[in-house]
């Protein structure tokens, strides 16, 4: 997204969390709802393009977004998009977007109440690098997840045999919504995008930490420190171990890959302190 798109964004956000800084307010009925805009939104292509029309009326707009949508969500939620559409956006599908990453957010908060963000934020990981793997066996699942034949309902079924019981609800809700209306994304990007709402919902960042041999819990602790003081806040570690890394690791934070041993990125890290 660009400039204009980024800041009607971070408006909607704001937006959302007032809303769910009240414990009365269902977070995941809302993401359902939300959701289900997201796919009103993508089918009705006029609709979009509409409600995004920098030639329209911002209150024309949220009018029309209003009667669209009473009587099918809450009030809230018509409150929230009306409050959207009010916005300048630079395409319409920075839009759609921007209500479905809303509803993961507010899926995100839902888990954070019930004190299980630490495990959504682990399992996505831990599915994502599943995925990721070169085995037979990943790859017919990562096949059976993306094709484009395959019915949502198929896809949910498999994804409930994979995870329900095995992960959070959440994190089955957020996996089974990213496949299920993949709407041209890729799967490894809606994976890596949810780890960071997650990652943001506690202000820190995520690091893939990749070792060749598991870390001790004080090798992750001195990791976990350096990182911190490198980055201004909180790092969330998700580790991962293969052979081929040899004599070392590789931390991945956002964009920026780390290479080196724990002790050179540690002796690194004491030196900028020291700086």
């Amino acid at each position: 997204m660009n400039g204009a798109s980024r800041e009607a964004l971070a408006a909607a956000r704001e937006s959302l969390t007032a809303l769910t800084d009240s414990t009365t307010v269902d977070a995941t009925a809302l993401a359902d709802e939300l959701a289900a805009v997201t796919t009103l939104l993508e089918r009705e292509v006029s609709l979009r393009r509409v409600l995004t029309d920098p030639a329209q009326d911002g209150e024309a707009k949220a009018g029309l977004a209003q009667r669209v949508l009473g009587g099918q969500v809450t009030g809230e939620v018509v409150d929230l998009v009306s409050g959207m559409v009010r916005s300048r956006w630079s395409s319409p599908r920075d839009l759609v977007d921007s209500v479905e990453q809303l509803a993961d957010e507010a899926d995100l908060v839902a888990a954070e109440r019930d004190g299980s963000l630490d495990d959504v934020e682990d399992e996505l990981f831990r599915f994502s690098r599943i995925l990721s793997s070169s085995s037979d066996t990943s790859s017919r699942l990562r096949s059976a997840l993306t094709s484009r034949t395959a019915a949502p309902a198929a896809k949910s079924e498999l994804l409930h045999s994979l995870l329900g019981g095995k992960a959070r609800p959440v994190t089955e809700r957020l996996v089974t919504r990213l496949v299920t209306q993949a709407r041209g994304r890729s799967l490894e990007g809606g994976l890596e995008n949810l780890s960071r709402l997650a990652a943001e919902r506690r202000n820190r960042s995520v690091a893939v930490v990749t070792s060749a041999v598991p870390l001790s819990d004080q090798q992750k602790q001195r990791l976990g420190a350096a990182l911190a003081t490198l980055y201004g806040r909180q790092v969330h570690l998700n580790l991962d171990v293969d052979p081929e890394v040899l004599g070392g690791i590789t931390v991945r934070v956002g964009d920026e890959l780390i290479n080196g041993s724990i002790a050179d990125r540690l002796e690194d890290a004491r030196r900028r302190m020291a700086g």
